[in-house]
């Protein structure tokens, strides 16, 4: 077994040198995985005191609770920033860092503002919902964006790996694909939410309801001479006030817009843009249902 390890061990050594992209090192200092899972949690905390936590909280216990998680979430976000920062530009100060980390803790009060309008949406909008505490602890739409509200506003700050980061880790725990870069208006609610997509440069306006399987998409991607894939440009479609897209829908494209206080119905595959007011769904097919039993009954049933 010894001997195996160790010739395992002189081949892996030996990809290390010949297979590049894998490997990181002798470069940056990269963000951990791990601590931003970490980070990621105490967001939560903070975000939603009493909610994420084994114990009760008393009130009068607040403040210096608040004080104590503050401090320890600043200082693993702020090095987690740094990192991120310096991988763009190896001699981007620390400095830069502290300021970023203070403008996004001044913007959490916001965050949670948005966010206490997206609970009101939850409850409104499902009619299964019994209470806040009941969407707050078991929906996973409010997971996925409240930590997509945060990383939206270090998105805005330009700081790299670190937003994309933390919404995957919400997209693993929640099955919702939200990018950091999506512009998210208030009374935001995802019904279900399992395999939902909403791309980077997507604009969401107030009051929009997504179901599950929802995706919305690039339509193309513009390539340079060489065949490469160009960075950047509006890829992804807009949404606006009121509307409501059912589930397993595609809208794709940059320049797809769908008007105010329109309604998409399920399987809907769409790539160019509707006007406000307008209601959106398939032809209808036909059911074909036969006896198992062989029997020659045949039912046909239109949906």
């Amino acid at each position: 077994m010894k001997q195996a390890l160790r010739q395992v061990i002189r081949d892996t050594l030996v990809s290390y040198e010949e297979v590049g992209g894998l490997n990181n090192t002798d470069r940056h200092n990269l963000p951990s995985k791990r601590m931003l899972g970490q980070i990621c949690s105490q967001l939560l905390q903070i975000l939603f005191p009493g909610f994420h936590d084994e114990n009760p909280i008393h009130k009068s216990d607040l403040g210096d609770l608040t004080q104590e998680r503050f401090t320890k979430f600043a200082a693993g976000l702020e090095d987690q920033i740094s990192k991120s920062l310096q991988v763009a530009d190896p001699a981007c100060p620390k400095a830069k860092a502290r300021e970023v980390l203070i403008r996004f803790l001044q913007l959490l009060p916001e965050v949670r503002t948005l966010l206490r309008t997206d609970i009101e949406a939850a409850y409104e909008g499902d009619p299964a919902a019994q209470s806040n505490e009941e969407i707050i602890l078991s929906y996973p739409c409010i997971e996925a964006i409240a930590i997509q509200r945060a990383a939206h506003v270090l998105y805005l700050a330009r700081v790299p790996l670190l937003p994309r980061m933390m919404t995957e880790w919400a997209h693993a725990r929640t099955g919702i694909d939200i990018h950091p870069g999506a512009e998210i208006g208030a009374y935001f609610f995802i019904d279900h939410g399992t395999g939902l997509v909403i791309g980077e440069t997507c604009r969401i306006g107030a009051r929009v309801k997504l179901y599950h399987g929802v995706t919305l998409g690039a339509r193309s991607f513009a390539k340079d001479e060489a065949g490469k894939i160009v960075k950047g440009g509006k890829r992804h479609p807009d949404v606006e006030d009121r509307v409501t897209i059912y589930p397993n829908s595609t809208i794709l494209g940059g320049e797809t817009v769908i008007g105010a206080g329109s309604t998409i119905g399920a399987n809907v595959f769409l790539m160019h843009s509707i006007p406000a007011n307008s209601l959106v769904f398939g032809e209808e097919k036909q059911l074909r249902i036969a006896d198992k039993s062989g029997a020659s009954r045949q039912i046909e049933w239109s949906i």
